[in-house]
């Protein structure tokens, strides 16, 4: 009487040796595999379902590369209009315009400042706020009622905030955005694109 097998083994065996049942299929037609109504259990069965997990998996994977693409492409030839506008701007006065306009009307910002101010005046900001206003600084996040109502021109509806420093010969430049959103500026995002903006307005506005 041969000695009976361990299962153990015997699936150790098979998973070493996966093309084990490719030139013995006669073996496949002689076993028993559970079918249930309640859960899919043959080897087919669980096949068909992995297959097509697997696709559901590539689809939503392949439709959020469109979404993040097709948002790329959208901030992309937004941002393009806007450094058009501000290059073609002739005066100061037109640029600041622009500026506030374009990021309410095609970025959906609630409220957008440009304002400029001299030495004294970022000294009593910095005083106010708490925050440090040199060259390249950029904040963002959720402060006090008190520092964004302050920094806002006394709205009380502002939650969050981006601020981008832009410093010229003679004055210091403060690009504010605000969102009546609480969580629209979390403090952690990415701020390339405000920094592209301040770079164009600083390189335009030094002439």
């Amino acid at each position: 009487m041969s000695e009976k097998l361990d299962p153990k083994a015997v699936e150790i065996f098979l998973l070493e040796n996966l093309d084990f049942f490719e030139t013995r299929e006669s073996l496949l037609s002689e076993m028993n595999f559970k079918h249930s109504q309640s859960s899919a259990s043959s080897i087919l069965e669980r096949q068909v379902l992995k297959l097509r997990e697997e696709h559901k998996n590539i689809i939503e994977l392949l439709k959020s590369y469109i979404d993040t693409a097709s948002i790329n492409e959208d901030l992309f030839n937004k941002s393009k209009d806007l450094t058009l506008k501000i290059l073609e701007s002739s005066s100061n006065k037109k640029v600041i315009n622009k500026v506030n306009e374009s990021f309410k009307k095609d970025f959906n910002v609630d409220k957008c400042l440009l304002e400029f101010f001299d030495k004294k005046q970022i000294d009593e900001i910095e005083k106010k706020t708490e925050l440090s206003m040199h060259k390249g600084a950029i904040h963002c996040g959720s402060f006090s009622n008190e520092k964004m109502s302050y920094l806002f021109n006394g709205d009380e509806k502002i939650e969050s905030l981006v601020i981008a420093v832009i410093v010229l010969q003679e004055e210091i430049g403060l690009l504010k955005l605000g969102s009546y959103d609480r969580t629209k500026y979390l403090g952690d995002e990415d701020t390339t694109f405000i920094e592209y903006i301040r770079d164009v307005l600083e390189k335009k506005l030094m002439k």
